[in-house]
């Protein structure tokens, strides 16, 4: 036993509109729990030429934040 509805000029059926809620549902679960991509690198990377003035930048941003 299937219920008709009159929606923009078109008879639809109960089922359809489940069938369509159903996987309106599903569909914006699965975008919404997927999860993101990967995650940039806020700063770009840092071009010493020795560990020492690598270490002393580090520390100074460190000490700036």
């Amino acid at each position: 036993m299937v219920v008709y509805y009159q929606i923009a000029g078109k008879q639809v059926g109960s089922h359809v509109l489940a069938m369509g809620v159903m996987g309106t549902l599903f569909g914006g679960i699965y975008l919404s729990t997927r999860g993101g991509g990967q995650k940039k690198q806020a700063t770009p990377p840092i071009q010493a030429s020795s560990k020492d003035e690598e270490k002393f930048i580090q520390d100074f941003l460190n000490q700036v934040n």
